[in-house]
């Protein structure tokens, strides 16, 4: 696959079932989540997955949802408004 290809990393929260957290997150891991943070005690992980591989993510036993990470930009304080 070339790099143009390639599909591209997306930021991804992830809600996980409690009783199954530590299998969970090895199984994200190994379907391509690269995992950036921990919430065991919130049953959440972030991390960032290549876009084609969500399906798989989502497909997971345990994985009770994903949700896209969304970036918002705010304009510096004292900046005018449109």
């Amino acid at each position: 696959m070339s790099e143009a290809s390639a599909s591209r990393p997306v930021g991804v929260v992830v809600a996980v079932d409690l009783d199954r957290y530590a299998q969970v997150v090895e199984a994200a891991r190994r379907v391509g989540l690269v995992v950036t943070s921990e919430q065991p005690v919130l049953g959440t992980l972030s991390g960032t997955i290549a876009d084609d591989r969500l399906p798989a993510l989502e497909a997971l036993e345990g994985v009770e949802a994903v949700d896209r990470e969304h970036v918002i930009r705010l304009p510096p304080p004292g900046s005018p408004t449109r």
